[in-house]
């Protein structure tokens, strides 16, 4: 496996080795020797499997107790996947990195405890699928709005796009308004 840092050195950017042949491909996805030479020492709690469409937007979620760390991929279709550092005194608080993931270039992110997370599908459909660290706790679930233009992610639409959304994302707070409410990151600081 490559493990590779991105732009926010705690998010990496995993990319397994494929045996491909005639019959199909295997491949690695958790190794935790590999994982913990690469500074994810870390356990594994629950696997979680999604289907969305297309212009599917799920996320930025968070959680203010029991801060979930992911690894994440895509089994089927394509993804951009987003992490927000929302961690109290780092250095890169507030700033974000974006990734495709998709079946064909079998990528992975490890999305670390103390970040926002979400993902645009790009594809017809996907599936989408990530271990977590801790149980999902949704009476501390939060989430970031996506389109936050403090933190002004470029997910690759226009104005005009018809983004797909949950009752509970389109009603996403800015970071402005998570700051004033401290406690809602006083579990993910780093």
């Amino acid at each position: 496996m490559k493990i590779t840092p991105t732009k926010i050195p705690d998010v990496k950017l995993i990319e397994p080795r494929v045996f491909g042949d005639e019959r199909g491909f295997f491949m690695e996805t958790w190794n935790e020797k590999v994982f913990q030479e690469a500074g994810i020492d870390t356990k594994f709690v629950q696997d979680n499997h999604s289907r969305s469409v297309k212009n599917t937007l799920r996320g930025l979620h968070y959680q203010i107790k029991q801060p979930q760390g992911k690894l994440v991929r895509v089994t089927q279709g394509e993804v951009f996947d987003v992490a927000v550092d929302l961690r109290i005194g780092s250095e890169t608080f507030g700033q974000w990195v974006g990734e495709y993931l998709s079946e064909e270039n079998k990528r992975m992110l490890w999305v670390p405890p103390g970040f926002a997370h979400g993902f645009l599908v790009t594809s017809e459909t996907a599936d989408f699928q990530y271990k977590c660290t801790d149980f999902y706790a949704p009476e501390y679930e939060r989430c970031l709005i996506w389109n936050d233009p403090e933190i002004a992610i470029k997910w690759g639409v226009t104005p005009d796009h018809k983004i797909i959304l949950s009752d509970k994302d389109r009603q996403g707070r800015d970071i402005n308004e998570i700051l004033l409410n401290k406690n809602e990151l006083s579990a993910s600081e780093s």
